[in-house]
Order: structure tokens, then C-alpha cells, then sequence
């Protein structure tokens, strides 16, 4: 069995053994935290930081958790409407009057937050992500899909835009600085959006699934789904220095399951977390008003919407969000527990069930610690 660094509960025992097994099946490294009412009681890592692997994956390795990153630019809105400083129901045009040419006067912040603004597609060039004012006025120019609110299609790369320029007309910060000074600075938080180069030498790059190059492109989790119109993004661009240096607040964060779980455990923990508060309880709530229910144009399934965050019921947690590569985060508030699983090593989506099995494993471990 693979060897596993870390701490756990020995009640959380099969979180360990699930990581261990992927890393016996293949996987080149990664990382899993469970936090239950703000706490560790998973937090491992093991394997490696390199597809060559002789770099051992390490406590304070961290990698590309491409769509996870969605959740903590979630956050900080919601932080912001909670304030009073951002009102969901406003006109985006209202913070960004840019915003309102070709039609999109009436798109709503929700919209933005929700996937349903109608602009779920990247059509520049790749190289455009790596400058923001470039990529907003891109997408202030652009014209809508859908009468918003209508319908949604997964807006996998401009969400991050979208709502990052909201804040920052709001704020005069980027989603990464407001993030670093009102969130993961005062919990002490290793996570970042717009990487820093005295934090590389501690990246696991991605690794690509088996039998790919850095050539591989995103594609839908359904395997039925038509290929997504845009921009196709490939693995060594996720890997290159422009990409780790950019702020791209719907792909572009670097952190590890531990400073994953601890953001997100303000969620499931009524707002407040390591005696931090972040947002209110009824702030931190907002987050689960479902905006949409029904099949998403863009990735083919049925998807529900919240404000930032998929909903996914009450078998497994609520809600959260995966990244293309693996990477996942599920917050569960009735069980004040939240389970992350950051990775290096991507496998093909449609076949791609390892972090709800890391969840299902967390639940065995919850049943006996509520006893």
C-alpha cells in the first residue's frame, strides 16, 4: 500500500486508505482533509509532486485546482453582498456600466454567480486569460447566448472574469488580493489565485491522464456531451508560468486539500471559522438558494445551481465543486464537515469518480463520531 503522510481520526480511517489506493492504482500524488466543525480530522497527502515522480508530494505541496478555485471567488462575493457592498439582485452594469453593450443590461449579479448570465464561453485566444483588462473588455463587448436567468451552461473560464470584475469595481481589488487580505490571510490559509514565484518550487504540475500528452484538452464530464464551443485549453498551458501568474478567478487557484477544507469550512460552519468571522450565518446560507435546476446547455447533465456552488442534495453534503484533473470540495453545514481532495494527476471525467468516494469514505468516518 502507498505510503501516507498526515494526521487523522482513526474513525476517518478510510479517507487514508481510499487516497492510498489511488495512489496504488496509478496516481502520481495528491492530498485529503476532512474538517468537522472547522477542525482536521483528515489531513494527508502522499505520493508525488512530479510525473517523474522523485519529488514526494509534501505537506505544503500545492497544485492547480482549476474549477475548485470557483468556490473561494464564490466566497468572497458572497462576503461582499454580505456586507452590504454588493447587492446580487443589481444589474451587473450597475457595478460595471461596460458591461451593459450588446444587449446584456438586464444580466444580474446572480446570473453571474448562478450560470445562467449567458456567456459560458472563452473565444479568445488563451493567451488573452493572462490579461485582465484584455479578458473583461472581451467579455463586456460580447453579446449573450440566452436571455439570462432563462437557462445555464457552465461558464467554465468567464465566471471567474465575470464575477472578479464585479468585485473589483467594487473593492479596487483583484479576486486574489481580496482573497489573500479578507480571507485566507486571517485564517492562515495556504491558497492563492495569481501565484506568487517564490511559491513554485512547491507546485505539482499536472500531470495529464494516462495515455495523454500536455496536448489534452478540457472536455465535458459527460462523455455523450458535444464538444464545448471556444477556446480550448490544454494541460501545458495550465502548467506554464503566465498561467500560475495570472489571475484567472474561475481556474487559475493553487492551494491543497488542508487550505481548501479550512476556506470553505466558514460555509458549514455558519460563517465563522478558527474563530474568524467571515460572514454571517444567514450570509454563509445565501449560498444554497437554488438558481437553477435542469440541464446544463454545456455540460449535457443536469446540474443545480446555487449562488457560486453546485447543490447536490442532502446524500452527500450540499453542495460545492469539482476542477477539471480531480480536485473537489464538498460542504456539508447539517454536518458541520467539509472533505477537499486536491490532485496532480487528471484521469478522463466521465470515468472520473475519486473524490466522491474520498466524500462517501469522510460519511463512514462522520456516522461514527456522532454516535
Amino acid at each position: 500500500m502507498a505510503d501516507i503522510q498526515g494526521t487523522y481520526d482513526d474513525l476517518f480511517s478510510a479517507v487514508p486508505n481510499g487516497l492510498a489506493a489511488l495512489l496504488d492504482e496509478g496516481d502520481v500524488g495528491g492530498s485529503v482533509a476532512v474538517f468537522v466543525d472547522g477542525e482536521p480530522v483528515v489531513d494527508v497527502w502522499g505520493g508525488y509532486a512530479d510525473a517523474g515522480r522523485t519529488v514526494p508530494w509534501t505537506q505544503d505541496t500545492i497544485t492547480n485546482v482549476f474549477s475548485t478555485t470557483k468556490t473561494m471567488t464564490a466566497l468572497c462575493a458572497l462576503i461582499l453582498a454580505d456586507r452590504g457592498a454588493l447587492d446580487l439582485d443589481a444589474q451587473v452594469a450597475r457595478y460595471w456600466p461596460e458591461f451593459a453593450a450588446a444587449g446584456k443590461e438586464k444580466v444580474l449579479v446572480r446570473h453571474l454567480l448562478s450560470h445562467t448570465a449567458g456567456l459560458p464561453h472563452w473565444e479568445g485566444p488563451v493567451e488573452e486569460l493572462y490579461d485582465w483588462q484584455a479578458a473583461t473588455a472581451r467579455l463586456a463587448a460580447q453579446p449573450l447566448l440566452w436571455e439570462p436567468g432563462t437557462a445555464a451552461g457552465y461558464h467554465s473560464l468567464t465566471q471567474g472574469f465575470l464575477v472578479g470584475e464585479v468585485l473589483r469595481r467594487i473593492t479596487g481589488r483583484t479576486v486574489g488580493e481580496f482573497l489573500a487580505d479578507e480571507v485566507t490571510g486571517p485564517l492562515g490559509a495556504d491558497f492563492h489565485i495569481g501565484l506568487p514565484a517564490r511559491h513554485d518550487h512547491r507546485v505539482a504540475l499536472t500531470v495529464p491522464p494516462a495515455g495523454h500528452d500536455e496536448d489534452y484538452t478540457a472536455a465535458s464530464a459527460n462523455s455523450d456531451a458535444a464538444p464545448t464551443p471556444g477556446t480550448a485549453m490544454r494541460v501545458r498551458d495550465a502548467n506554464s508560468t503566465a498561467w500560475r501568474r495570472s489571475q484567472i478567478p474561475a481556474a487559475s487557484g493553487f492551494g491543497n486539500a488542508r487550505s481548501i477544507a479550512l476556506v470553505q469550512s466558514a460555509l458549514a460552519c455558519g460563517g465563522t471559522v478558527g474563530g474568524v468571522r467571515l460572514l454571517s450565518a444567514a450570509g454563509a446560507a445565501r449560498a444554497t438558494e437554488e438558481q437553477f435546476s435542469g440541464e446544463d446547455r454545456v455540460i449535457g447533465m443536469t446540474q443545480r445551481y446555487g449562488l457560486g456552488y453546485g447543490l447536490f442534495g442532502t446524500g452527500f453534503g450540499w453542495g460545492g465543486w469539482g476542477g477539471w484533473g480531480g480536485s473537489l470540495v464538498m460542504i456539508d453545514p447539517d454536518a458541520r464537515m467539509v472533505v477537499a481532495y486536491a490532485t496532480d494527476q487528471m484521469r478522463e471525467p466521465a470515468q472520473d469518480t475519486r473524490g466522491l468516494g474520498l466524500v462517501m469514505a469522510a460519511y463512514d468516518g462522520l456516522q461514527g463520531l456522532r454516535r
